[in-house]
Order: C-alpha cells, then sequence, then structure tokens
C-alpha cells in the first residue's frame, strides 16, 4: 500500500507542526543564519556571574526549544517514505547543525565544575534557578570526579577514538558477519538478524535448529576480533573510572544516571532468589512442548497457537482505552484526544520505517509511529507506545522545558505498566480457555526476556568489568565461560545448553553501552508494582502514577519513581515481581 491511499485519519498531523515543508525551510534557514554564527564567547569564562549563567542556561533553551521542532518534522516526514532523497536531506541537514551549534556549548559544564563549591550551592539555593536546580546539583556532585581543564580537554580530545569499539562492533554485526543462507517457510534464504527472530519462532525444529547452530557459526567465526573489541572497550572504561577517581566501572555508570548501586545489587540478589521459579517455567516448557529434549533454540517457541486477537485498528484502539480504565477517565480521555487530533501514525506502507514509536518534543504533542497489523502482539504495541507518548505528554504539561525529560531509566516503566493492565483486563474478561492461556504465555515471555534475561546480561557485564578491573585480561576462553556459567544457573536443567549458547555475548549490542540492560529489568519490575497498587488501592494509587508522569526529569529517577509508591533501593518491588512470575506460572498450570 502507497501513503496516498491511506485514509487521512489513519496518518499523523505533521502540519501541527509546520503547515509546509516551505515553512519548515524557512525556520530552518532563520536558525542557521541566526545561531550558527553566534558568538557564544559572550558567556564563557564568566559564568560564575549569575546573570550570565541564568542568560546562557535561556538561550541554550530557546535554541533547543527551536532546533527540536525543525528536526522533529524532518524526522517524521523522513520516516513516512525512506525512499524521499528530500526528507532524507532535511534530516540530515538538521542533525549537521545540532552538532554545529551545540558544539560551541561544551564549555558550559567544564567551565561550572570548575566553580567554587559555594557558588554552586548559592545557584542552587536561588529560587532564580528553579528550573536548573537539578542540572545544577548534579554538576555539583561531579565535581569530584572531573579533572583539570587541561586534563578535561585531552580527554575530549580522544572521546571519538574510545567510541569507536561499539562503531568496529557495528561493522562487523551489520557488515562483516557474513551470515549464510538458511531454510524458511520451505525456501533457501539470506540469514539476518531479523528472520533469525522468525526462525526461532517456527513450529518446525529443524528449521530451529538449522539457523540457530548456522547464525552462530558467524559469529564463532569472528569470535577472536569480537573479543578482543569487547575487551577493549571494557578496558575503554576501567580508563575512565581510573582517571575520574571512581571506585568500579558500575559505580560510574550509575553516578553518570544519578542511581544508586543499590538498585543494580538489589536486582542481581532478587533474580538469584527466584532462578528455582525460573527453571520450573523452563522444565514446563518442555513438557507442554512435548520435546524429549529442549534446547536454547526452543524457547522462543510459543506455548500456545491459534490465540491472536485479530480486531481492525479503531476496535484494537478501543479495547485499549476499556484495558486502561483503572487510570481514569482522564487518561482515557487523553487516548482518544490522542485518536482524534491526529497524534498517530497508523498504517505500514511502501517505504515507511518499521517497527513503532512514540517520538515529540516539549512544543508539540507527542506523535505514534505505528505499523498495525490484525494480532494480539500488535494491540500490546498500540498500547505500549501510547504509554510512552502520555507520559511525555503529562511531563511536558506540568514541568518546565528544563526539567521535561525523564531519564532512560524510566523510559519503560509507563509503557509497560498500560501492557500489564492491558493483558490484566482481557484475562478478566474472556472465557476462552486457549486465549487466557496464550495471555499468560505472552506475560511470563516478557518477564523471561525482560527481567531475568537482561539481569542475565547485567550480570555479565559487572563480572567481566570487575575481571579487568582486577587486572585480568579478557578472553574468548574467560568470556565465554562465564557467559555459558550464568547460562546453566539461569535457565536451569530443563533446556540443554547448547555449545553455541556460550558464545551469546558476543552478538549483544548493548554491551558496547555497559550497564544499560538493567533498566530494562528495573523498568518492568516498577511497572509490575504500579499495576499491582493502582488495581488494589484504586484512586490514590492512580493519583500517584499521575504524580510519576507528571515529573519529567525534575530531580534523580528513583526519588521521581518513589511517587509512585516504587523504592528501588528496597527489596519489596524485586520480591513483587518475582511473586507475579510465580502466580502467573501457577496459574498457567491450572489451566493445563
Amino acid at each position: 500500500m502507497e501513503r496516498q491511499e491511506v485514509a487521512s485519519n489513519l496518518k499523523w498531523k505533521v502540519e501541527d507542526i509546520f503547515p509546509s515543508d516551505e515553512a519548515w525551510e524557512k525556520e530552518f534557514q532563520e536558525i542557521a543564519e541566526k545561531y550558527g554564527n553566534y558568538d557564544f564567547s559572550v558567556f564563557k569564562g564568566k559564568l560564575g556571574d549569575k546573570q550570565t549563567l541564568l542568560d546562557c542556561f535561556r538561550l541554550l533553551d530557546t535554541i533547543s526549544r527551536k532546533i527540536e521542532v525543525v528536526y522533529l518534522y524532518a524526522h517524521l516526514r523522513h520516516d513516512e517514505d525512506l525512499r524521499l532523497a528530500k526528507y532524507t536531506s532535511s534530516y540530515a541537514q538538521v542533525a549537521g547543525m545540532i552538532s554545529k551549534i551545540f558544539a560551541e556549548f561544551a564549555f558550559v559544564e567544564p567551565e561550572l565544575t570548575a566553580l567554587d563549591s559555594a557558588v554552586l550551592d548559592s545557584f542552587i539555593a536561588d529560587p532564580d534557578f528553579a528550573e536548573y536546580d537539578y542540572k545544577l546539583r548534579k554538576i555539583a556532585s561531579a565535581k569530584a570526579h572531573v579533572l583539570s581543564e587541561a586534563e578535561e580537554k585531552i580527554l575530549a580530545l580522544g572521546s571519538d577514538v574510545m567510541r569507536d569499539f561499539q562503531s568496529v562492533f557495528g561493522m562487523i554485526n551489520n557488515a562483516n558477519l557474513n551470515l549464510p543462507t538458511a531454510t524458511l517457510q520451505g525456501e533457501e534464504v539470506q540469514m539476518s538478524h531479523g528472520l533469525y527472530g522468525v526462525a526461532l519462532r517456527d513450529r518446525d525444529s529443524a528449521v530451529r535448529k538449522e539457523w540457530f547452530e548456522k547464525y552462530y557459526s558467524s559469529f564463532i567465526k569472528m569470535i577472536d576480533t569480537l573479543a578482543q573489541t569487547y575487551y577493549s572497550n571494557v578496558k575503554k572504561n576501567v580508563f575512565y573510572k581510573t582517571v575520574r577517581h571512581y571506585d568500579s566501572c558500575i559505580a560510574m555508570a550509575m553516578d553518570g544516571e544519578d542511581v544508586s548501586p543499590a538498585v543494580y545489587d538489589n536486582l542481581i540478589k532478587a533474580v538469584h532468589g527466584a532462578l528455582p521459579i525460573v527453571h520450573e517455567y523452563v522444565a514446563l516448557r518442555k513438557e507442554v512442548l512435548g520435546l524429549d529434549e529442549q534446547h536454547m533454540y526452543d524457547m522462543y517457541l510459543p506455548l500456545v497457537e491459534n490465540a491472536d486477537i485479530k480486531l481492525p485498528f479503531e476496535e484494537a484502539y478501543q479495547l485499549v482505552i476499556e484495558g486502561l480504565a483503572p487510570l481514569g477517565e482522564g487518561y482515557q480521555n487523553l487516548l482518544r484526544k490522542a485518536r482524534t487530533e491526529g497524534w498517530m501514525d497508523v498504517c505500514e506502507t511502501e517505504g515507511k520505517r518499521s517497527g513503532a514509536y512514540s517520538s515529540g518534543v516539549y512544543d508539540t504533542h507527542p506523535y505514534v509511529l505505528l505499523n498495525y497489523q490484525q494480532t494480539t502482539n500488535d494491540i500490546f504495541t498500540v498500547a505500549h507506545e501510547m504509554g510512552h507518548a502520555l507520559h511525555s505528554y503529562k511531563s511536558q504539561e506540568t514541568q518546565p522545558y528544563a526539567k521535561a525529560d525523564y531519564t532512560i531509566f524510566l523510559a519503560e516503566i509507563a509503557s509497560t505498566v498500560n501492557e500489564v493492565l492491558l493483558l490484566k483486563h482481557l484475562y478478566k474478561n474472556t472465557e476462552d480457555k486457549n486465549l487466557k492461556k496464550y495471555l499468560l504465555n505472552y506475560y511470563m515471555d516478557t518477564i523471561r526476556a525482560t527481567l531475568f534475561r537482561q539481569t542475565q546480561f547485567a550480570e555479565f557485564e559487572q563480572i567481566a568489568h570487575a575481571k579487568a578491573e582486577a587486572g585480568e585480561a579478557l578472553t574468548k576462553e574467560n568470556l565465554c565461560e562465564v557467559y555459558y556459567q550464568l547460562n546453566k544457573d539461569y535457565y536451569g536443567e530443563g533446556v540443554a545448553h547448547d555449545k553455541e549458547i556460550a558464545y551469546e555475548w558476543a552478538r549483544i549490542p548493548h554491551f558496547y553501552n555497559a550497564f544499560y540492560v538493567y533498566k530494562y529489568a528495573t523498568g518492568i519490575i516498577s511497572a509490575i508494582s504500579i499495576v499491582k497498587r493502582i488495581l488494589t488501592k484504586g484512586q490514590p494509587a492512580v493519583d500517584d502514577y499521575f504524580r510519576f508522569l507528571s515529573s519529567g526529569g525534575c530531580t534523580d529517577p528513583v526519588s521521581i519513581l518513589k511517587q509512585a509508591g516504587v523504592d528501588l533501593t528496597t527489596d519489596a518491588p524485586f520480591q513483587a515481581a518475582m511473586e507475579e512470575f510465580k502466580n502467573t506460572l501457577e496459574e498457567f498450570k491450572s489451566l493445563l
């Protein structure tokens, strides 16, 4: 289907941003002319003066808001049809302008960090800096880890080189892996990362086995290069933690996002305590699937077939609104507003970007890209992306620009709350036993993949960095040994631990952004606790949740989350998530 064949009420309204491409071009040129050659040196060396700093912050906000709007328009137009060179060019133009202008502000943070603590404290306490107090508190807390101006300049000059390990992995993973061909749906096809996920859900075990073995054989052939690339990336992290005077790489990473290391420790501790339940689930999969031996390539095979909810989009969207009724009429009205006011681009069309996302900036309403198909999974995708959209909407409605953006640590919570609420609504309102089993299986697999598997990754990162910090070289042998043992620990004896799975660490792109993956796990843990509070306590819990949705990035993320009744510095939310998985497993077993 081509885009012009889609009804207008199924397309997002980019004209809410700019009425025409010409209007966008005019604004872009005005920004480029006004700020492209602006003399930002009027601020440099003078940020210890209150008015100068306020003027600098406010100018930065003004420029950022203007650029974000032109960026969003180009970004959405580009994703409507990737074949159109016009919008590809516009997108690249904005990206270039962003790099050029914001490079001129690179002096701000180092200069502020170099100020006397008393000066920073006076700014933080000053009501005139109310919009920037959290930003300044983070800068003040970083003082112990900032070096001299000359040393910081050296680190800045080396930053491109230090980032290259991720680029090297990306080149190997996307260009040099030389994946072979394999059989899928009766045809010999070129393997790809995307098709690998499809093949592992094929009902034919021979297909799953072939894809698993051939896919990993490509990584094994490159394992020496991959091991050295990953080790170099870890050594980079050790270098930075050493020169910036952190006790460990994980302490450095957690400090960067203003989250207590206790959260990471609580996660791994709680998951270890719950591993017997995971083992029970893995063993049950083998039994339900009727396998003599269950392999790692069987772990994505659905336990329940023929349970898809096939609904046209309008009916699916209404189902989402009904499913989110526990959040109140106000939330449901915002969902209706999104539908009637053109927030969503619904249909899959030729050239359109694949997948789904929520985007938007402070001065626009959110925009949601979908490629809707009539499947249960796509209905959950709608709920998920609208969770992101309304989180952004409430934060931008409530917070000043400087505090409106929430951190990645918080980003997946609202979206997952919506999914869990929808699942519980569907389960409660169906008598179809097969659909009930499907929903429970969907929920268990979501928790397994998002909570337990990501924690396995997080523990691998922790061990690998600890080895490097202790002076031990990382090799393909010890990395594979660590990962293989973790796989045994996490999955238990209900699955054959195929030798290829020892190499899984070598194909995970997120490992080049160290200590990132744990946030997927804490996101679903937080969502489970929030949903439980809402369904048991009603309006007071909903009010707490709306305070969370409206907080943006006004303070540290753990404190923001506490407003929703979830304290990740304690064991309670972790134990609640493990109990949820156990109860879901017991409910599933009762339906067999």
